[in-house]
This record gives structure tokens, sequence and C-alpha cells, in this order.
């Protein structure tokens, strides 16, 4: 158990691998979704989670709700081991992790009013007197910028925004201790992500929990969050604090992600740096560095030899590349 009580979420050495053996359900192959991450949260903290799509980042957000089982590793909540709970176990623990995911309609039961579907968390673990509850609803909607005359409205009859916002607050009622966000935003209008992001921050101002937001969309994970790891093929290959992953990424991977965000200003300068082909598939994961065969850098110790996840300059920045002291100032 971690001796640092300012740390909420501790992960080590986390896997998740698919098929390889014998059955129904089965592959030749090992599918190598998630594969020896290592992470942590501090409490009241941020930290995004970023990548292509298919890197394992959501994979390990279900993991570490319970949502997933993992094949190795090592997951550790608030100095308690969650990494075999059963499910009657985690039901409890659940109260204290919540889930925002990425298409509210489909995470709300069409048949169900929007009021109740606040309110069930709290009849589930019965929480408070069951006359008090529906002023608790009320104050959850309020804090979440939605009108009391939505409570009897069904799912269909609101916004896309309106019903993200509906899922933050039912993940609310529990008072959680973390929640994960699994893309929050991407389904919804450029307009709508701007207001759900500001009411992200500001509960987490006000309440202080901590957030583990999953996200491809890097300009989102920098307004957000207070550190960032980097995931590419079931590996984190660089993280530490935000500031300092976006303004001297020392990944040749994260310089690829971050330059290819698109300029605020119209005809701004930028440097490109394109990546050629695609991911490869995480049931035949190459040899050495996973990212050598998109790697503009890449030479023969790179082909060879998996690199380890290092501090780089301080002990808070870590990176996955043999050669990262030659490529900074690169980027």
């Amino acid at each position: 158990m971690t001796s640092d009580p300012d740390i909420l979420l501790r992960v080590d050495n986390l896997k998740r691998h698919y098929g390889g053996g014998r059955g129904l359900f089965s592959t030749a192959h090992t599918i190598r979704a998630v594969d020896e991450v290592s992470l942590y949260i501090r409490r009241g903290e941020t930290l995004g989670l970023v990548g292509e799509s298919g890197c394992g980042k959501t994979t390990t957000g279900r993991m570490i709700a319970g949502l997933d089982v993992p094949t190795g590793g090592f997951i550790e909540f608030d100095g308690a081991d969650v990494s075999r709970l059963t499910p009657r176990q985690w039901r409890e623990k659940r109260r204290d992790i919540q889930v925002v995911f990425q298409n509210p309609q489909s995470a709300l039961d069409p048949r169900v009013k929007v009021g109740d579907q606040i309110r069930e968390p709290l009849d589930l673990h019965n929480i408070g007197a069951r006359t008090e509850r529906g002023a608790v609803v009320d104050d959850l909607m309020a804090s979440v910028e939605l009108g009391p005359e939505l409570k009897d409205r069904y799912p269909h009859q609101i916004s896309g925004g309106q019903a993200q916002r509906v899922v933050i607050a039912r993940a609310l009622a529990l008072e959680p201790k973390l929640i994960i966000c699994d893309e929050p935003v991407s389904a919804l209008d450029v307009s709508v992500q701007s207001r759900v992001m500001t009411l992200l921050f500001d509960l987490q101002e006000r309440l202080g929990f901590a957030y583990l937001f999953i996200s491809h969309d890097l300009r989102v994970v920098k307004k957000l969050s207070h550190r960032v790891a980097v995931m590419y093929l079931g590996e984190i290959v660089e993280d530490g604090v935000t500031d300092e992953v976006y303004g001297n990424r020392r990944h040749p991977y994260t310089m690829a992600l971050i330059s290819a965000i698109p300029p605020s200003m119209p005809n701004q300068p930028r440097d490109r740096m394109a990546l050629g082909g695609d991911p490869p598939s995480a049931i035949n994961v190459p040899t050495g560095c996973r990212f050598h065969p998109r790697c503009p850098f890449a030479r023969e110790r790179c082909r060879r030899e998996h690199p380890e996840l290092r501090p780089v300059g301080n002990s808070n920045h870590r990176v996955r590349c043999h050669y990262t002291e030659e490529l900074d100032g690169l980027s």
C-alpha cells in the first residue's frame, strides 16, 4: 500500500490481454490491449490520458472502475487493493468511483424520466431519507445548471449537452472521490463542449474530487488536466505535469500528437510532424520500441530493445525513449 496519503489512485503494471487460450471465445494470438501501465492520481487532481483510438486508454479506465477484470497488475484506491474485488464488493466501492461515458444518450434509460435517473443511485445505496431525496435531486440538477422543469422529461426530450449534465449529476449523487470521464465532450457540439468543460472544472474546484480524463482531443486535455499521460499501443510513453509535457515534449509520438493540434488563429504557421502508416495491431506488437515502425528518429537499438519509462530532466517527467536526451529541443 502507498504511504502517501495524498495519492488517491495508484496503478502498477496493469495489464489486460484477450485471447491466446482455449475456449469458445479464444483467439490464436494474444491481444495486448493494456500492457504494464503504471500511473497515479492525487486527491482533487485531474490526470489526462490521451492517445489515438485503440491505444488502450478506455480499457484502462474500465479496469480502474471495476467494469473489466485485469489480466495482471495492481490497482490501489484510497489505500485499499481493488484489483480483485467481487461484483458485490464493487457495488459498494462505486460510491467512490463514478464514470461519465462518451455518449450521454446511450448512458440514460429512454423509458425513465431524467429526475428519476438522477435519484436512482440514492435509492440503490439507500442514501438519506426517502422523503428528502427529491430535494437532493433538485440540488444536483442546479449544480450542473439544469432547470427543475427538466426533471419530468425523458432523455429524448432534452439536448445532448443537457443529457451529459444529467449523467454528471447522477455521478455526483454519491459524492465520489474519483470520476472517470471517458471522452465526455467528444459527442457534443463545440459550443456545448466549452460549457460542459467549464462545468467540470467548476465542480472539481467546489467539491474537490479527482478526474481521470480520457480523451483523444489534446486541446481539451490541456485545459482541464494538472498532469498528462500519453498512451501508445497499450503502454504509457510519456507523462508529467501538463505544461511540461506540452511545452517540452520529449517522446516522438507526443511531438507528433501536439504538432497536429490545429492553430488557434487562421493562417498561423506551425511545424507539423507527420507520422507514416497506421498504429500496429495489438495482436502483433513490434519488438523493441513499439513506436519504432512509425518513428522518424528510430535506430537499430529501437528495433531490438524495449525502452523503460524513465525520469528525464526531473522526477515528475517520464519518457519511454532510448534517445530522448538527443531529441531535446526538436519539439
